[in-house]
């Protein structure tokens, strides 16, 4: 009643005389009120009531917020002697807060690690290749022939061959890419990357190669270092495949922070072709470098095609694609279980409003008594549990923006007062933690949110709608 009396609606009338009806003595509090509004019709009359129910349940008077969004939001904060519920409330509101933020930073992270990946791999790695099912005499004409391609920003020679590099006994596998070092810039950003030596080391003739990071230490080689290459060789001998040895000097290191740190080697392109025993300016075919990478499949299958049966085309969907679809995966498959923290908050919002329905009984009973329909209270509680749903889910979302975008910052803070390194660019590639906040991930993680909170709020309404007023009121 107390919500009656706060639309200027008083539950007494002065002007009413006690009648024989009313009994001796008229009850006070909520069981009064309750009485009051089912057997003293005159009195509700007078008090105003008829002009309550229209204005309310009605829309009469602009002076009147809706019923339902006024006790929905009057119920969002529950009377002192009900503390609990309250409690509740705020429980509900905090882990829906904090479901929304860890979504938010952890997606955010895992887009900083994707763009990490990818700027560095693909950076790497041609976005296409064009190569000749035999050695390629002239590379020129095939460049040019890439270049008029308008996604076509850069074409440069390459010659690729695998093998196995062997140094004091240990060995590993590497993938050997024989480079021009005055072009590679063209289409890698290994010259930005190398932390020892150079590109321009790799002379020809001279059977220099720039290692990976990774390789270097796992070999503690430095530069000026020698160690064999091993690649198999094609001959009449009855095996049909003869190791062929190499030995290479180590001209450069360089460290990208990803797996291609310790799988990857380069050397003069000359130098490939030699050990292929090719003649010297022959080469395998060029690499190309796009406007748009994910066009990748659709340009360089175009150029193959229009250069003929002698060629064929690749491009890092084919070589790096199921690192990316891995990565992608992960993130949807994370996406999910955090979103499970969402959907576990939104129950709490179930209980809470449960709590509520079952301490409002009466007050339900009383405004199904002056009118209210069953739709009208469903409204009130689902007003409730939605504005729970909202308030918690900006919190969420505000917290978890700023948090996404200080990440690396918080990150480092923790690390100086723990004194412990948290990444390792031994197993992470990176040193720090990236993090990109993308607007699409944030709409949809607080679109979640509000619509987990609604649906929440349903089955406590519609519990709400089905008391009845006098089984509600007679325990009153």
């Amino acid at each position: 009643m107390e919500h009656l009396v706060a639309y200027g609606i008083s539950d007494r009338d002065s002007r009413h005389e006690p009648c024989q009806t009313d009994g001796p003595h008229p009850a006070s509090g909520r069981r009064a009120s309750g009485r009051s509004l089912i057997h003293w019709p005159g009195a509700i009359h007078r008090a105003g009531f008829l002009h309550f129910h229209d204005a309310i349940f009605h829309g009469v008077s602009p002076m009147f917020r809706p019923l339902p969004l006024f006790i929905g939001m009057r119920y969002t904060r529950a009377k002192r002697r009900k503390s609990f519920i309250s409690f509740i409330s705020m429980t509900s509101m905090i882990g829906l807060a904090l479901g929304v933020l860890a979504m938010i930073v952890v997606l955010s992270v895992m887009n900083g690690f994707q763009r990490e990946m990818s700027s560095r791999i693909l950076g790497m790695v041609p976005h296409a290749v064009i190569a000749g099912a035999k050695p390629v005499d002239d590379w020129k004409p095939l460049a040019e022939a890439a270049l008029k391609n308008p996604e076509v920003t850069a074409a440069v020679p390459f010659t690729d061959m695998e093998g196995m590099l062997s140094y004091k006994g240990s060995m590993q596998p590497i993938q050997i890419s024989g480079v021009d070092p005055a072009l590679e810039h063209e289409v890698s950003i290994v010259t930005q990357h190398i932390t020892r030596g150079s590109l321009a080391g790799l002379k020809p003739g001279e059977f220099g190669v720039v290692l990976g990071d990774l390789t270097a230490r796992r070999f503690r080689l430095t530069i000026g270092d020698k160690l064999t290459l091993i690649v198999p060789e094609v001959s009449s001998a009855p095996g049909g495949i003869t190791p062929r040895l190499q030995r290479l000097t180590v001209v450069g290191i360089f460290k990208v922070g990803a797996e291609l740190d310790g799988s990857m080697g380069l050397i003069n392109i000359a130098d490939a072709a030699q050990m292929q025993r090719w003649q010297p300016d022959q080469v395998q075919g060029v690499r190309l470098a796009l406007k748009d990478l994910y066009k990748a499949p659709q340009v360089s299958t175009a150029i193959a095609s229009g250069l003929g049966e002698g060629y064929h085309a690749d491009d890092w969907t084919h070589t790096q694609g199921s690192l990316f679809s891995a990565m992608k995966m992960e993130k949807t498959m994370i996406g999910l279980l955090l979103l499970m923290i969402v959907a576990v908050a939104a129950f709490n919002i179930i209980a809470t409003l449960i709590m509520v329905v079952n301490d409002k009984g009466a007050d339900i009973a009383i405004l199904r008594t002056i009118g209210a329909t069953p739709r009208q209270i469903m409204a009130i509680f689902m007003v409730q549990g939605t504005v729970i749903g909202i308030v918690g889910t900006l919190i969420g979302g505000v917290l978890g923006i700023i948090a996404a975008l200080n990440v690396s910052s918080l990150v480092g803070w923790i690390e100086r007062v723990s004194g412990q390194h948290i990444f390792s660019s031994d197993v992470y590639f990176i040193s720090n933690l990236p993090s990109e906040l993308q607007g699409g991930d944030v709409l949809l993680i607080c679109s979640a949110g509000f619509i987990l909170s609604f649906l929440a709020t349903v089955y406590p309404a519609w519990r709400a709608a089905q008391i009845e007023p006098a089984h509600a009121l007679r325990y009153e």
